[in-house]
């Protein structure tokens, strides 16, 4: 969905053009506060467990993502791990 983007862009345009700040923006667009101090956290390990899922769905093609996660976690033994959106915690599943 495209709104959630557009919305933070222009809370960010109020913020950086017109001097607003970050409270104001975040009441007039509708956001949460958060979405100024966000950055995702990328692992190192995504591209190449990226690559094994796109491996393993082009070799097994009726593997659906599903098996093919979980193949990875059980049969070759790679950490998976998932994060909650609302806590941030994070669950690992090995």
């Amino acid at each position: 969905m495209i709104w959630p983007a557009l919305w933070r862009g222009l809370a960010e345009n109020a913020v950086a053009r017109h001097g607003v700040g970050i409270a104001l923006a975040c009441r007039a667009f509708g956001l949460s506060d958060i979405w100024h101090r966000y950055s995702p956290l990328l692992s190192d390990d995504n591209e190449q467990i990226a690559d094994l899922l796109v491996g393993l769905t082009t070799a097994r093609k009726t593997w659906g993502f599903g098996l093919s996660f979980l193949h990875l976690r059980n049969a070759q033994g790679h950490p998976c791990e998932t994060t909650s959106g609302s806590t941030g915690s994070t669950a690992n599943w090995d």
